[in-house]
């Protein structure tokens, strides 16, 4: 018995066309990832998921760098000013919340679907603590 062994040529023609990429823009040397946030929540105050799209990281990435650029701040006379989340079906805030990161769900009525909270960098006032 003899057995045949056929190559295939890829033509480029596959079911499975790849788009292509848009090429990357490199950020200028002097400029870090935590100074691009920085000035992305300098102007307005947005959500991770936001900061995420804008900076081109992972949101899990975000809050991490923000949790640096609130100790930062700090000692720069500024601060990291965060709107707390909020249940979209009961409306409950959790303004008592510490951390940067979201809450899985609400402590009242148990929905999962709550609005993020969003960050921004204010200037530090007198009475401010």
């Amino acid at each position: 018995m003899v057995a045949f062994c056929m190559k295939v040529v890829c033509t480029g023609n596959s079911p499975m066309k790849q788009r292509p990429r848009k090429p990357a823009v490199p950020r200028p040397a002097e400029e870090t990832l935590r100074r691009a946030i920085s000035e992305l929540i300098r102007d307005e105050p947005l959500p991770a998921r936001e900061i995420s799209v804008r900076a081109h990281l992972t949101e899990k990435d975000v809050y991490s760098h923000l949790e640096h650029i609130r100790h930062s701040l700090h000692a720069a006379g500024s601060r990291l000013e965060m709107t707390p989340a909020e249940c979209r079906s009961c409306g409950f805030v959790f303004s008592k919340r510490d951390r940067l990161t979201p809450p899985g769900k609400c402590p009242i009525c148990r929905c999962e679907t709550i609005f993020e909270p969003l960050f921004a960098i204010r200037e530090r006032t007198v009475h401010d603590p």
